[in-house]
């Protein structure tokens, strides 16, 4: 039993650190921006947060490099990926707007998964305290085909493999992949 635990710990590892590699090139919509980003960023990271549709189970993030935007993530209603491409086009300074922003395929299993991920962490004294509470919520749970990613920014590393206990949890889950990232780090 040991081992089988220390196993899913150095994979769960393994995948977080391979999530960062191909992720520290776009900035999420829902983490706050570094102080010194441009304003274009900081207007696109604004404008899609403030989408009425956005929610905890969408992923949006950004890359900008000079007036050009391109959108990414997962969502799960295609006037969402729609309502963020025209948001960012009306940004002053923006010349080009690239949406690569997945629209994941409607599934009753997946939105069955969706439902119970969802009760597992937010119905967590200790994770609905901290983060049930907020216009947006940190913790983003994107399931595509049986498949749980884990996006967003927890207070500390407990809270991240907390998360990632209660997804491994949830019934008919294949696999959790847990990118949620500790504040400050």
């Amino acid at each position: 039993m040991f081992r089988h635990v220390c196993r899913l710990v150095l994979a769960g590892l393994l995948i977080v650190a391979a999530g960062f590699a191909a992720k520290k090139d776009h900035n999420d919509a829902f983490v706050t921006g570094d102080p010194d980003e441009s304003r274009i960023a900081h207007e696109v990271r604004h404008q899609l947060v403030m989408l009425p549709y956005y929610g905890v189970f969408d992923d949006l993030a950004f890359k900008v490099e000079g007036g050009a935007v391109t959108l990414m993530g997962a969502v799960t209603r295609p006037v969402l990926k729609s309502d963020a491409e025209n948001a960012v086009k009306r940004i002053e300074g923006v010349t080009e707007v690239i949406n690569e922003i997945k629209l994941l395929p409607p599934s009753p299993m997946d939105e069955h998964i969706r439902r119970a991920a969802y009760r597992a962490i937010y119905g967590d004294p200790a994770l609905s305290a901290r983060y049930g509470f907020r216009a947006v919520p940190s913790i983003h749970i994107i399931v595509d085909n049986g498949r749980v990613n884990l996006e967003g920014v927890v207070a500390n590393e407990m809270d991240k493999n907390l998360c990632n206990l209660r997804a491994n949890g949830v019934p008919n889950v294949f696999s959790v992949t847990n990118d949620l990232r500790v504040e400050g780090q």
